[in-house]
């Protein structure tokens, strides 16, 4: 599967329809709400970018399953070359979007969720 791009990601957006509300309001259209819709558009910057010429080695990686090309947002770190290009991809999107690109909680969650099952995974078979 290729890397999403943009508009993938915001029509997967608009699939999902969620119930949200917003200062007592329901919001019938999330995807366009203009208090919503920057930050959409901030992460919709790390697919711009993992799909442009100039920086799609960067923003890439293979995948450790099949070895297709996968946003780099998708893969918990695996090394020392992970965790630097993590910097320079974030002062990259800083400096672009000038706001949070909201993607690096999600790969911090990732990152531990790993890091705790490859734990659980040696635990088991101690036992």
């Amino acid at each position: 599967m290729a890397v999403k791009t943009f508009s993938e990601y915001v029509d997967s957006l608009r699939q999902l329809k969620p119930t949200a509300y917003m200062f007592g309001q329901r919001l019938e259209n999330v995807v366009d709400n203009p208090r919503i819709r920057g930050g959409i558009n901030a992460t919709g910057s790390t697919y711009e970018f993992a799909n442009s010429d100039k920086y799609r080695d960067l923003f890439t990686a293979a995948s450790p399953f099949n070895g297709d090309r996968i946003n780099r947002f998708t893969l918990p770190p695996r090394s020392i070359e992970d965790l630097v290009a993590r910097v320079k991809i974030n002062r990259i999107l800083g400096a672009h979007v000038g706001t949070c690109h909201q993607r690096c909680t999600g790969l911090d969650c990732m990152a531990a969720l790993s890091i705790v099952a490859f734990n659980i995974g040696l635990c088991s078979k101690v036992t």
